[in-house]
């Protein structure tokens, strides 16, 4: 599986990426050896994925994601938040 994530970094900005592998990923950026823009914004959080089955999709995705705006990646956040608490009351 593919994905395309939002990970939320330590001064509070928004970092957009794609893997194959999310939870390897995610401790890549926490150990430092992920993307040059995480490095110096330790730790980093998960905030919201999608998952898909090509890798050109996910990175297609990333691409769209990372053109929005602050406003707009945390109204995407917020949606997957509200989707799983609806799930949970079910």
């Amino acid at each position: 599986m593919n994905y395309t994530y939002i990970i939320e970094c330590s001064d509070g900005t928004l970092y957009t990426g794609w893997t194959n592998n999310l939870e390897k990923r995610i401790a890549v950026h926490n150990q430092g050896k992920g993307a040059k823009y995480t490095r110096t914004r330790l730790p980093v959080v998960l905030k919201y994925y999608e998952v898909y089955e090509q890798k050109e999709e996910a990175m297609r995705r990333e691409y769209q994601i990372k053109h929005m705006s602050r406003r707009e990646k945390i109204q995407l956040i917020q949606s997957k938040v509200k989707e799983i608490e609806k799930i949970k009351k079910i």
